[in-house]
């Protein structure tokens, strides 16, 4: 598994996002937001605002602050302007890191990234220099507890998966960007509980890191994701299960 839903799902087990639902309620508004403003408020006509009221909801985010998003997104009521912006660098021993945010103040943000990364042996790089080492793809992650093999691959592969894939004690289910949400829907009603599904990034290859280099990465990866204006971030790093679980950030 990828260091990124690897990190993601450990963090899951932790509880570390029900702690921070705080910084996950605004994530989503800006999502819902920016996603409105761009395609309009109508979600059955706008995928992008359809996806982010999903999430929004499986995060149970209250239905009147979707709506009030949607409308800041579209004019009715007064709101924000985002800018969305992707950042690109390298932490130690030179892993590869991706930062997608959205900033209403362009400096504040770069000098925050900017100072996380020297801070943490790291450095910024140009827009380009890591991008593509990262595939866009649809990432479902399931416990095998709650279901086969067999069934699993029937179930997503028939709705357009591209492929399951095993990892101790779950199941990595890939799909394209367009598939996506038909294989979750086919999950779903097959009534297979996930530990997630979101779209991400995951990369071609990854850098194994261990001892201090590791420690450094995952300080770097955490401070980065605690900034206010980050959305998503991915790194290719490949840490050992235990240094993952153990790290107290």
């Amino acid at each position: 598994m990828s260091g990124h839903s690897k990190w993601s799902t450990i963090k899951h087990k932790k509880g570390a996002a029900d702690a921070k639902r705080g910084k996950v309620f605004t994530r989503l508004i800006k999502e819902i937001t920016t996603a409105a403003r761009l395609g309009g408020g109508d979600p059955s006509g706008n995928p992008r605002l359809r996806k982010a009221i999903d999430t929004a909801k499986s995060n149970n985010m209250p239905a009147d602050n979707i709506d009030r998003a949607i409308k800041k997104g579209t004019g009715e009521l007064e709101g924000v302007v985002y800018e969305e912006i992707t950042y690109e660098g390298y932490g130690p021993e030179g892993v590869a890191v991706l930062i997608e945010v959205m900033t209403d103040n362009k400096n504040r943000t770069v000098a925050e990234i900017r100072h996380l990364f020297t801070k943490f042996n790291g450095n910024l790089g140009e827009n380009g220099c890591v991008a593509w080492m990262f595939d866009s793809v649809g990432l479902i992650i399931i416990d095998r507890s709650k279901t086969t093999e067999d069934q699993l691959m029937e179930i997503a592969l028939e709705a357009g998966a591209d492929d399951i894939k095993e990892d101790g004690e779950q199941f990595e289910v890939h799909t394209s960007v367009d598939n996506f949400d038909a294989v979750v829907k086919a999950i779903d009603q097959a009534k297979i509980e996930k530990v997630s599904a979101e779209l991400t990034r995951l990369p071609q290859t990854t850098t194994r890191l261990d001892g201090k280099s590791a420690q450094t990465m995952l300080k770097l990866y955490t401070r980065l994701e605690d900034l206010e204006d980050v959305q998503n971030l991915y790194a290719n790093f490949d840490i050992a299960d235990d240094i993952l679980e153990s790290f107290s950030g």
